[in-house]
């Protein structure tokens, strides 16, 4: 199972969150594999959502996969996991869909809209124990 927490900064005088698995970065984690996966056009731009910018909703439910994204994506659980460096989710966002499952919750079908012919069913899926996601989105919720 791999781990989630998520980094909380403050960026032009909003809080600007940006998820990591595992002690790395989400937005490192998909620019190294586009790096990788020869997507250098570009490779990369991505900072956390910032939910001064976009309506996620209550943090702890947007990450559970339900709501934050109305009229935004016709994928069932499908959220903003990242946005662009500037914080606008509609400049160059990552989207990933959110599976709640028996022993906890699975991001996966990562796409970035406006690259549809990326192919980035290689990344991921990444797997969270339960409890400590749920811990890890209340904490977020009351943080922020």
């Amino acid at each position: 199972m791999n781990r989630l927490a998520f980094n909380v900064a403050e960026s032009e005088g909003a809080v600007a969150i940006t998820p990591a698995i595992d002690g790395i970065a989400l937005s490192k984690l998909v620019t190294d594999f586009e790096r990788i996966n020869g997507y250098a056009d570009p490779a990369g731009g991505y900072g956390g959502i910032i939910p001064a910018f976009f309506s996620y909703g209550p943090l702890d439910t947007y990450f559970r996969g339900k709501g934050g994204n109305q009229g935004e994506s016709d994928r069932d659980n499908e959220i903003y996991v990242l946005a662009c460096e500037c914080g606008e989710v509609g400049c160059w966002p990552l989207m990933a869909s959110v599976v709640a499952t028996e022993k906890g919750y699975r991001w996966e079908g990562f796409r970035q809209p406006h690259r549809p012919n990326r192919d980035y069913s290689a990344f991921g899926p990444f797997e969270f124990e339960r409890q400590q996601y749920e811990q890890e989105i209340e904490a977020l919720a009351k943080a922020v």
